[in-house]
């Protein structure tokens, strides 16, 4: 049992509830999706749709020099200027994002174009927030509601099947100085499209499958495990993710041409997107954050890594939901719910070894308690947590990472 006093225990859970029901009346929306092989050929469409004709493309170095040439040289060729900034690498920075900002006004551009995985969009999704709001800093937008406007036109093309920024309402950023990464959470973040093409995912590294479909993972179990925020859609959603990432993810990294499991990746990590932006995501990602921006940890593996010491330390809290995810994914379907839920964290342990994925990972015992202290900050009281944390907990947790490593 937690030691969390009652009066901050109350605090949290009435803040969540009193979030529930307000968001049930806020203007969610999605991306429309724009998917199947060669549905980059649409992105011209899309563009010119929108009304953009000189667009920035935000991506990585190997992103930009692989995959971005011929998607640009179509935008060219319908008459769309192009301006190109490949500086993103992971957890993205502020000062990266400044650089896109900048990069986005000295050029004139009225639109973003972000190729890659989660740290690219999130940078794109940064600047874009920066540009409609000049009269903040990236830090003064972290948290709920802080952009408040619209951004310009804005489409999404993973090249990874995993992080669902293509289609969420976060960005997360991370403070160079002081090592913090935290997250920028605003209707107005969410893409207008999603091109979901699996032919950018065919020749994706076996450890970015991985590590990508264990971060899926992680924001549908995650999102189906939140107490408030669900609704029958989001449930919908990640259970329809844990199936298939239980079916596809491995298929997909012992064969990276398979197109099939490709494409199922894609479509798991857009309805895991969609559960955990409606419901939220927990304790797990609060961790894994901190472990990205201290050491730079890639958020997927951190996840991967992190999600079944969590789902343990839950507990009997959590069996009855976890047994559910286990009939309904195959993993266990006879015994207690204690008893399947156990097993569907085994399955997972079981997963990320037979992908080369460690049990744990190194932590410093001075960093701890700055761990814990943004950790605790990011999940009390806005993510609806099974199981609240208080700094002892949450420091034996993050012991229990670095025991495993």
């Amino acid at each position: 049992m937690t030691g969390m006093k009652p009066v901050k225990r109350f605090y949290y859970r009435a803040y969540q509830t009193v979030f529930d029901l307000g968001s049930r009346v806020l203007p969610w929306r999605k991306p429309e999706i724009v998917s199947g092989a060669g549905s980059t050929a649409k992105i011209p469409e899309l563009l010119r749709g929108c009304g953009v004709k000189k667009v920035m493309i935000v991506s990585g170095k190997h992103t930009g020099a692989v995959l971005v040439p011929s998607i640009r040289a179509q935008i060219e060729a319908a008459g769309i200027s192009a301006v190109h900034f490949d500086g993103v690498r992971a957890n993205p920075t502020i000062s990266i994002i400044e650089q896109v900002r900048e990069l986005y006004l000295a050029e004139g551009c009225d639109g973003f174009l972000a190729v890659g995985g989660g740290s690219p969009m999130d940078a794109a999704k940064a600047a874009a927030a920066l540009i409609v709001r000049p009269d903040k800093q990236i830090g003064d937008m972290a948290g709920l509601f802080k952009v408040g406007r619209k951004l310009p036109p804005f489409v999404a093309v993973p090249t990874t099947a995993g992080t669902g920024s293509e289609t969420t309402i976060a960005a997360v950023i991370t403070d160079a100085a002081t090592h913090h990464k935290y997250a920028i959470m605003d209707l107005n973040l969410v893409p207008l499209y999603a091109v979901m093409d699996p032919e950018l995912t065919r020749d994706l590294p076996q450890k970015t499958t991985s590590t990508t479909g264990m971060d899926a993972l992680t924001h549908a179990v995650e999102a189906y495990l939140c107490w408030t925020n669900n609704t029958a859609e989001s449930i919908r959603l990640a259970e329809e993710a844990v199936i298939a990432i239980f079916k596809y993810l491995e298929r997909a990294y012992n064969n990276g041409s398979d197109m099939e499991a490709r494409e199922e990746m894609l479509k798991a990590s857009v309805q895991a997107g969609f559960a955990f932006t409606r419901a939220g995501v927990g304790n797990v990602h609060a961790i894994a954050h901190t472990m990205g921006g201290i050491y730079g940890t890639p958020h997927g593996l951190a996840n991967a890594v992190i999600l079944p010491i969590v789902l343990e330390d839950y507990g009997e809290v959590v069996y009855k939901k976890l047994a559910h995810l286990a009939e309904i994914s195959g993993v266990a379907r006879t015994g207690s719910d204690e008893e399947k839920a156990k097993a569907f964290i085994a399955e997972i342990y079981a997963m990320n070894k037979r992908m080369g994925i460690p049990e744990g990972l190194h932590v410093e015992e001075k960093d701890i308690p700055q761990m814990v202290e943004w950790a605790l900050a990011e999940a009390n009281p806005t993510y609806p947590v099974p199981v609240l944390y208080d700094e002892a907990r949450c420091a034996a947790v993050i012991r229990r990472i670095n025991e495993r490593a």
